[in-house]
């Protein structure tokens, strides 16, 4: 009795574990991290959450037209860690991101660099999605 217990114990743990595991995930599959563009527009909404935020900037098209691209950024705290928290930007800023665009073309990216209006630079990954 005692063998089949600590049997369905480990299968248990392991079980959690893998799941754990997979909830982890690459960014680079979403992301095309070969490709940059560049942004110039005025954020619309920002959230600094875990374990991935998002900033959703507008930005105008050469016929005029606008397209909102949201942008996701890495954790909460590691945005933080780079100098840009909660308050340093507020919607209606106008910015300028690079990013790593979606590999579908939908208008999604992963932020890489932000540049607000006043020249201030935050870089908040350094190259890959991983950071």
């Amino acid at each position: 009795m005692m063998k089949r217990t600590l049997l369905f114990l480990a299968l248990a743990v392991s079980l959690t574990g893998s799941v754990a595991l997979q909830a982890h995930h690459s960014l680079a599959g979403v992301y095309d991290t070969k490709d940059e563009k560049e942004l110039v527009g005025t954020i619309v909404k920002i959230l600094f959450v875990n374990p991935h935020g998002s900033m959703t900037v507008s930005v105008k098209n050469p016929d005029g037209t606008t397209t909102d691209w949201v942008c996701t950024t890495g954790s909460a705290t590691r945005l933080a860690d780079r100098g840009l928290g909660k308050g340093t930007l507020k919607a209606g800023d106008t910015i300028t991101a690079k990013i790593h665009p979606a590999r579908t073309g939908n208008p999604l990216g992963y932020l890489k660099t932000l540049i607000t209006n006043d020249g201030k630079v935050y870089e908040l990954a350094g190259g890959t999605t991983n950071d």
